[in-house]
């Protein structure tokens, strides 16, 4: 049985990315209107690709996945797989770090030999009781 954790959204961030489409969106709209030329096109459509996509595909596809034996983390082009049994340690962070995650109330993972990542679940308690569980139960 697989259960989803979508990534808690901190407000700054939310506002930082709203922000960002809606600037894209501006801005495409600016080279279509002002002065249409042949390049007006091409820019409107790389402001939006950019500047509205990808602040959509991270807010819609950061969450994270236990599965089996296994936690699968997913945020835009970010897709990791891991192994629960090679989960050593889990720790609260607020780092600033870059990583999968939409919100600076964090958790931080490492498995395997000194990888780590760092999360933010929506709800730390009941994901880190159920990622326990779950390495409990791991072969």
């Amino acid at each position: 049985m697989a259960i989803l954790y979508r990534s808690k959204i901190d407000t700054w961030l939310a506002v930082v990315l709203v922000f960002a489409v809606l600037a894209s969106l501006a801005g495409a709209v600016t080279a279509l209107s002002v002065e249409p030329t042949a390049l007006a096109w091409p820019i409107a459509l790389v402001a939006v690709t950019v500047g509205a996509g990808l602040p959509t595909w991270l807010l819609t596809t950061t969450y994270y996945r236990l599965e089996g034996d296994t936690l699968f983390v997913s945020s835009g082009p970010i897709r990791l797989r891991i192994p629960l049994r090679e989960i050593v340690n889990i720790t609260p962070t607020n780092s600033p770090l870059s990583s999968p995650a939409l919100s600076l109330d964090r958790l931080r993972i490492e498995y395997g030999r000194g990888k780590s990542v760092m999360i933010s679940p929506r709800n730390k308690e009941e994901f880190v009781r159920n990622l326990e569980a779950a390495r409990r139960n791991v072969v």
